[in-house]
Parts: C-alpha cells; structure tokens; sequence
C-alpha cells in the first residue's frame, strides 16, 4: 500500500527546537534582570526594558512564550524595582498603577506582535506558494509531450511541494498516475467517486486529501497527496494548472485516436482500390482468354496451347495478388507468431532457391559463400529462427529481384554473422531503384515509376518483408550497389542458444 492512515510521528527535531527557544526566553529574562539590578535602573528604565524583550519574543516565538515571559518580568519587576523591594508586596497606589500600567501594556502589545508575525509568516508563506506554482508552470512548459506530462506529473508536484505522495485520476481514460507504487483499492474508489462529482473534496482514511479536477463545470479526473500541507489556495491553483494538462492529453488523445481511424481508412480504400485494380487485370485476361477458347472453333491447338498458358500464367498471378493481400492482412491484425527453431542459414538460402525455381527460371542464381562469422565459424552452423517466416521474406525478395531484372540476368544470396545479428543479403545486376524511389519503395501499395509504368506487382511484397522482420525483431534496407542492381539487406537477432534454455 502507498500510505497507511497512522499518525505521522511528532518530529523530534520540533521539541528541541521549542525547549531551545524557552531556555533562551528565560535565559535572557534572568539576564536582563541581574543587569538591571546591578545598574539600580529605576522603575521606569526596567518597565520598558521588559516590554521591549516581551514584545521581541512575541514577534519571534509567539504569544504563549512572550507571555510566560511576560509573567516572570512582572514578578522580577514586582521584586526588584516597586517598594518595597525584595517583596511581592505593592506599598500603595502609585506601584499598583505601574505593575497594572505595565501587564496591561504586556497584554496589549504580546496580541498586537503576535499579529504581525502571523501576518510576516503568512505573507513568506504566500510568496514560496507562488514561487513553487511558477516553477510547476515553468517545469510543465518544458514537456511537449502532453502525455508524458500527465504521467510526469505526480513525481513532479511531490518534488516542487514537498510531497510524499501524489495520484492523479484522468477520468476519460480511466487510468491513474502515481508516483508510488501501489494504490489500495479504497483509495481508487474514493477517487472515482470524488471525480464523477460525489465527494468534490474528501479526507482519504489512508491520511491523502482528495479534490476533483474541474474544467469549467465539467470533472476531468480527481488529484490525491499525502501529507497534507496545501492550503486550500494552493491546492486550487494546483488543481487549475493540472485540469489543463489532462484536458489537452485527452484532447491530443482523442486527436490521435481519429487520425489513427482517418489513416486506418485511408489504407483500407488504398488496399481496395489496388487490390481492385490489380484483380482485374489477371481477371480480364482470363475470361478473354476462356471465351475465345470456348467461341472460336477454328484455333488450332499451337493457339490453343497459348491461351490455356495465358490463363494458366494470370491465374497464377491473381493467386499471387490474393497471397500477398491475405499476409497483409494477418500482420496488420497481429495474429503473426515467431516460433524458433535451429537452422542452418544456408539451407534456407537453398530453400528458398528451390522455391521460387519457376519464379527465377530465367535468371542465374548464385549461393555466395559469405564471410566467416568472427569467432570463425561459417554460415552452415545452426542458429535460432523462423525459418517460415525468413523464408516468406526470401521468396518475396526474390520474386521482386525476377520482375524487376532482365532474364539471363545474375540473383546473389548470401547470409553471415555480424555482431549480435544474423544477416541475409539478395543482390541482382539488374538497373537498380530510382533514386527517387529508394525512401519509399517499403511503403504499402508503393511500386514507383518502373513497377506501376509496366503495372507489376502489387507494392505490397516490400511492406510485407519488413512487417514481417519486425515481428521477427530485426530489419531491411535497400540500395544501389556500386557495379549495378539493387541489393537488399536483412538481418534478425542472431540466437545461438534455444532460447527457452535457462543457461
């Protein structure tokens, strides 16, 4: 639990403090008094000398003490300088008047001091308020961030006001912000309750004062602390200065949450417009291809051969399309799953090879050897991965290096060890990627100036590599090599231990 409700303990620092200033009170009561005695000051001189240290310890110590003190100089006053001396016994009208003269004096002027250093305490009082709400202003400028604000806020408030404890409630996100640990479920509650308008401002029983953040008239959240030393100004102007923060997080919040929908929109009409687009080409082709086969009777078979290939080819490629549209879909609905295993880099390298055989038929492709890792050990040596999805992001890569080259042109793979990382390179000797196109080319649905003027692919065979090394905790990046092609560079953790092992 944050706080429990237990008394705070009595400082002892504050009685020796107080023992401090009585002992000192007398002390200089007694010597004030031995110097009279030793003057022989008349009455006059000893009566406004013991109004004058009264009247000093009211405005330092307080009433109590000044008037202690005032009682012990009217009996030295009484003794040592009203006849007759040495006694406690006033000898007649003329000493009544002075001892009377002198206590109503001590009575008036204590109060009156005792006022104005209230009214000096109240006023530095005042002053550190205002500095500290100005450093809280100032410190809450400095965060862009309006969400880390909210959050900073509570550790930021202990330290300006000296505060052990302090929650706050953002009421439309449900949510709090402590700078302690942990919050008992009682203390929740009240301050749900304090935010939607049932307790504006309440005690805790776990010793934090509680107070509802307004807007206006409309509750935004509720804000705790523990101790309890805000006055009820401060604990306002506080509460003003916090009403707004969460306010313009939410708004931000809210804000973000809409274009997050707008954004999300916008890509689904993209997907829906490429996707239309992109279908009905193969589409078109083989129902054209379909209807002459089924209408001309007079094809012979060499014609015949070459449409049943264009519908075998477009079919192919709508396959193609509705793969790739239905891996997007997975990742970006996150139900793609790592599931680690030890492989050989190279084997998946062959894998894939064999896998896009058809894809990559008129092209040479070359297994580089690859640089030994560091510890020199080559890139047969088994390391922990998803080869599934390593290999997607291969056959994508691929796929990508064979309508993108010329046939009879050279597509390299190769993988190594660097570091802490497991790398894979797919290299071509093709034209390469416009300059114009390299920042953008893993982009959803982007198939720059050359894909969309010979209107291959889908632009979403990059993207998915990408989201798919993200899953797998690593990344991608593409260039121009210096001889000519494109290569492209992807690396994973590099894991040479299960994983799940302890050792």
């Amino acid at each position: 639990m944050i706080h429990q409700g237990a008394k705070r303990p009595v400082n002892a620092q504050t009685h020796s403090v107080t023992a401090a200033r009585w002992i000192g009170a007398i002390t200089l009561a007694v010597v004030a008094t031995v110097i009279l005695v030793a003057v022989h000051a008349s009455s006059t001189i000893a009566g406004m000398v013991y109004l004058v240290l009264v009247v000093w310890l009211a405005t330092q110590a307080g009433i109590g003490l000044s008037l202690s003190i005032a009682i012990l100089c009217a009996l030295a006053f009484d003794y040592y300088f009203l006849p007759p001396y040495r006694t406690f016994v006033l000898a007649g009208a003329q000493e009544w008047v002075a001892m009377l003269a002198f206590a109503a004096s001590c009575l008036v002027v204590g109060p009156v001091a005792e006022r104005a250093r209230r009214g000096k305490r109240q006023a530095e009082q005042r002053q550190a308020d205002v500095e500290r709400l100005y450093e809280l202003s100032q410190e809450m400028m400095l965060y862009e961030d309006a969400a880390r604000l909210v959050r900073e806020l509570p550790r930021l408030i202990d330290r300006i006001f000296a505060l052990s404890g302090t929650i706050l409630y953002v009421r439309d996100l449900d949510r709090f912000f402590a700078s302690a640990t942990n919050l008992s479920a009682s203390l929740e509650a009240s301050m749900r309750a304090s935010a939607e308008g049932m307790n504006p401002t309440s005690s805790d029983f776990a010793g934090y004062e509680i107070t509802a953040l307004m807007l206006g008239m409309r509750p935004v959240g509720s804000m705790a602390w523990h101790p309890e030393p805000l006055s009820r100004e401060v604990a306002a102007a506080v509460s003003a200065q916090v009403s707004a923060a969460i306010a313009r997080t939410v708004a931000m919040e809210n804000s973000a949450r809409v274009e997050a929908a707008r954004e999300a929109e916008r890509l689904r009409t993209a997907l829906i417009d490429s996707l239309t687009h992109e279908l009905r080409t193969p589409l078109t082709s083989i129902r054209a291809a379909a209807t002459t086969l089924l209408e001309t009777h007079s094809l012979d078979e060499p014609g015949r051969r070459d449409l049943a290939s264009i519908i075998d080819e477009e079919a192919a490629r709508l396959d193609l399309l509705i793969g790739e549209a239905v891996e997007m879909a997975e990742i970006d609905a996150h139900v793609v799953q790592m599931h680690l295993a030890p492989h050989a880099p190279r084997a998946l390298l062959e894998q894939a090879v064999e896998e896009s055989r058809k894809t990559l038929s008129a092209h040479k492709v070359v297994l580089g050897a690859g640089p030994q890792a560091e510890d020199g050990e080559d890139e047969n040596e088994a390391a922990w991965f998803d080869a599934r999805l390593l290999g997607r992001v291969l056959r994508h890569l691929l796929e990508n290096a064979a309508a993108h080259t010329p046939p009879g042109t050279r597509v390299t793979l190769a993988s190594r060890r660097a570091g802490n990382r497991l790398e894979f390179t797919v290299e071509d000797s093709g034209p390469g990627i416009d300059a114009r196109d390299l920042p953008l080319i893993f982009e959803k649905f982007y198939r720059g100036k050359r894909g969309a003027h010979l209107h291959k692919g889908s632009g979403m065979g990059l993207a998915i590599t990408r989201a798919i090394l993200t899953v797998h905790g690593g990344g991608i990046e593409a260039q121009n090599l210096p001889g000519g092609g494109a290569g492209f560079r992807f690396w994973v953790p590099l894991i040479e231990k299960d994983p799940a092992s302890k050792t």
